[in-house]
């Protein structure tokens, strides 16, 4: 073969390669919200016992680490926690945006302890003003948090909640204000319930195709629409499997990306308190393990199935 031939058959195979992402396992980690009533050495336990790979710390105002505490009290706990042989991938955290108050020391503490990521978010629109005016808005603030994940090398992941007002919900709007950030400073953590709920048929997958780029964390619950008391219709969230959400599907386009991780489970239906971060919960703990390991099984089969577990 000559030199030519060499160079472009190797550059068709390497194009191949990058079309067609390699096999990997993603890790899968537990939102400590749902674990609040455990603390440092039992939290570790149950997390590892249940069988998750990791914790996603909440360091945010009530969680496991106040913010004002993060550089005494994230090191220890982050310590106990891979003394399981558990992964601490990222926390959730309060930030906003990098005025917000101790977010330069979580950032740092974070960096410090080889934490890669954190999410964050929060932004609301004003009712009152132009969406587009308030999205053009809103760069400069992000521009100050991206300058600061750089300086310590970390990345921040926005949750896509849904809802009225919330920035991020339909993701086409968090697309606009993020496409021209380092993705590897400032990220999507994309909640597979709530993009279903805002995007309904069809519209999650563009949406989920748009945030690619930015794609680093990805929230996993379920839920059906359902009356409540008033008879208006909301989203409920339940069990996996037993809603709305296309997990097969939404796993092969996961498999389709280089996505690496982290996963997090959420457990955000009726489970005595647990479901909403309660520190006193109204059921046995032993109850709670039983339906996150029941969820995570079934999200570990999805996983394997797109040869991504």
């Amino acid at each position: 073969m000559k030199r030519r031939e060499f160079v472009l058959a190797a550059g068709v195979a390497a194009g191949a390669a990058s079309a067609s992402p390699a096999p990997r396992k993603l890790k899968v980690s537990v939102f400590s919200k749902h674990l609040q009533f455990l603390e440092g050495k039992a939290l570790a336990e149950a997390a590892a016992g249940i069988g998750f790979d990791g914790v996603d710390l909440t360091v945010r105002k009530g969680g496991h680490v106040e913010p004002e505490r993060v550089e005494a009290d994230l090191p220890p706990l982050v310590k106990i926690i891979r003394a399981q042989g558990l992964e601490t991938p990222m926390v959730t955290s309060g930030i906003v945006d990098a005025d917000t108050p101790h977010a330069r020391t979580v950032v740092k503490t974070l960096a410090d302890l080889g934490i890669r990521y954190y999410r964050w978010g929060g932004f609301t629109y004003d009712a009152r003003q132009p969406i587009v005016a308030q999205l053009e808005a809103l760069k400069p603030r992000v521009a100050a948090l991206e300058k600061l994940n750089r300086e310590f090398g970390v990345c921040a992941m926005y949750h896509t909640h849904s809802g009225i007002g919330q920035v991020g919900a339909s993701i086409w709007d968090l697309y606009l204000v993020l496409k021209s950030f380092d993705p590897d400073a400032l990220g999507v953590n994309y909640d597979t319930a709530h993009a279903m709920v805002e995007g309904g048929f069809g519209g999650w997958i563009n949406s989920f195709r748009v945030s690619e780029k930015h794609l680093r964390g990805i929230a996993v619950k379920d839920f059906l629409w359902k009356k409540d008391e008033k008879g208006r219709w909301r989203p409920q969230w339940i069990p996996l499997a037993e809603g709305m959400v296309d997990f097969p599907q939404f796993f092969q386009m996961l498999a389709a990306t280089v996505f690496a991780g982290p996963v997090q489970v959420h457990y955000e239906y009726p489970l005595g308190g647990a479901d909403t971060g309660q520190r006193t919960i109204k059921i046995p703990k032993e109850q709670v393990f039983a339906a996150m390991k029941a969820d995570l099984e079934r999200l570990r089969g999805w996983l394997a199935s797109a040869g991504l577990g």
